[in-house]
């Protein structure tokens, strides 16, 4: 199982290279890793990301080859169908054909290690949901005067190729590649978009239950009009974005209302 700590034809084409770029990525690697996040721009909520493991069976094999093609970008891919998808993930995830993780960072965090920071903290811990960290340390390899025991016996860590949606990041535990756009140009980065966006839209329609009036349930924490509207009326709550907000409104509510916005609910 996903674990955590209507497109038009014409579309359609483009979808299926998503397959054939993972092909080519995995190359000389026994899997591949894609990376991708959600939430990284609303008010409120916390930051998730997905990460999801897929071998070169995989992409060659049935599922990949057939459905492969619904999936694209997450913000590409109606609700419903998102929905579905992550039951498929699951059951492929329960059948031993890929690995899921989502994994999140809190408002707390955010304000304590900025938006990026906290971002970063949620990839690492959706990876971490698939190996710890020291999985992925490079060791030294023998060279051609050690032993012939020592380079028999040699074994790399994991061959695993790490695609982030977006730039590299600095000072991040795992080797990576970043790849811009790569949720509509890689079909695992793209599924760990949708496993990031599902994961997180429920856990907003958690938040909805337990701070009615704000409409979590309906953009997610975004910064819609009537997002805004209901920050106006009843103030922030405890898991809106202090900085997100006042950068918001700074231009657009006289000092009281700026007062009131910064109250805890």
């Amino acid at each position: 199982m996903v674990r955590g700590t209507a497109s038009k034809p014409s579309a359609m084409p483009k979808r299926r290279q998503l397959r054939s770029f993972d092909l080519k990525q995995i190359e000389g690697f026994s899997g591949l890793i894609g990376v991708d996040e959600a939430g990284r721009g609303a008010l409120a909520g916390p930051v998730v990301a997905g990460a999801v493991l897929v071998t070169r069976e995989f992409l060659e094999g049935r599922w990949a080859v057939v459905q492969g093609a619904r999936v694209n970008d997450s913000k590409q891919v109606p609700a419903a169908e998102r929905a579905a998808l992550w039951e498929e993930f699951e059951n492929l995830a329960a059948c031993g054909q890929i690995h899921a993780h989502f994994g999140s960072a809190s408002v707390d965090e955010i304000e304590g290690l900025n938006i990026l920071g906290a971002t970063k903290l949620a990839m690492r811990r959706a990876l971490e949901g698939i190996y710890p960290p020291d999985a992925f340390e490079r060791k030294t390899e023998p060279d051609l005067f050690s032993p012939l025991e020592e380079r028999a016996a040699f074994r790399p860590s994991v061959s695993c190729r790490i695609l982030v949606d977006g730039l590299a990041l600095r000072h991040f535990p795992y080797p990576h590649t970043g790849i811009v756009h790569g949720d509509a140009r890689s079909l695992c980065t793209a599924m760990a978009s949708i496993v990031a966006k599902v994961a997180r839209d429920r856990l907003m329609v958690e938040l909805d239950a337990l701070f009615p009036g704000y409409g979590f349930a309906q953009h997610k924490g975004y910064g819609t009009d009537e997002h805004r509207a209901a920050l106006l009326k009843l103030g922030r709550c405890p898991h809106h974005r202090d900085l997100f907000l006042r950068k918001l409104f700074a231009e657009r509510v006289d000092p009281a209302q700026m007062d009131f916005l910064g109250q805890g609910g």
